[in-house]
């Protein structure tokens, strides 16, 4: 699995002109391809007169889902272009749709690479992007007693807390990265004189 990967910070929109045509890239997160298809298809919808609709999506953080569109544009100028630029800022889980408005001057094929590939890259500055690290989920069980304290400790010395049940005892799920497991072990029996149980689990992604 991929250590981390990059996302998209929030959905928005960067407009560029170049040779009085209009660029508008729109930027979305997409958990899921099905996902990035709706966005295109909301995008296509909100600019009904725009010549051309180019979209790029990557799902999976290792990107085993890539998928391009020229919408019309000559082939390989516009979805290729597009999805190499969010592949090299190692960007996952996101899809760009470029609306293109026809300002009347043709680019020629390396125009049109750079305007859309660029568009892409702007709107990835312009909006910002997350950093998301691999963890493994643990759950640690402790006593109502120790429970306030060691939620405490957890957040103060920077672990992931993810969850806390109260029960019988109290279960808070956290994240931590494989390299830690063991010394957080370690750190855990001395925290709580050695009261708490620590059950490593399956793998996620949380943001840095």
């Amino acid at each position: 699995m991929q250590e981390q990967y990059r996302t998209v910070a929030r959905a928005g929109v960067h407009e560029t002109e170049i040779n009085r045509s209009r660029f508008l890239c729109a930027l979305a997160p997409a958990a899921t391809e099905e996902e990035a298809q709706a966005f295109v298809a909301r995008v296509r919808a909100e600019h009904p007169g725009a010549t051309h609709h180019c979209y790029a999506y990557v799902i999976g953080a290792d990107a085993s889902v890539q998928k391009a569109s020229d919408d019309g544009e000559p082939g390989g100028t516009a979805g290729v272009p597009m999805l190499q630029m969010l592949l090299r800022r190692e960007v996952r889980y996101a899809v760009a749709v470029v609306t293109r408005y026809y300002g009347g001057v043709k680019l020629g094929a390396g125009g049109l690479i750079r305007a859309y590939g660029g568009a892409v890259g702007e709107a990835l500055d312009s909006l910002g992007t997350l950093t998301r690290r691999r963890y493994r989920l643990a759950t640690v069980t402790v006593d109502h007693q120790r429970a306030g304290k060691l939620e405490n400790d957890l957040r103060s010395t920077g672990r992931i807390v993810r969850d806390v049940r109260y029960a019988e005892a109290v279960t808070i799920e956290i994240g931590l990265p494989d390299a830690d497991v063991e010394g957080f072990r370690a750190w855990l029996a001395d925290a709580t004189a050695g009261s708490a149980t620590f059950e490593p689990g399956g793998e996620a992604y949380g943001d840095v």
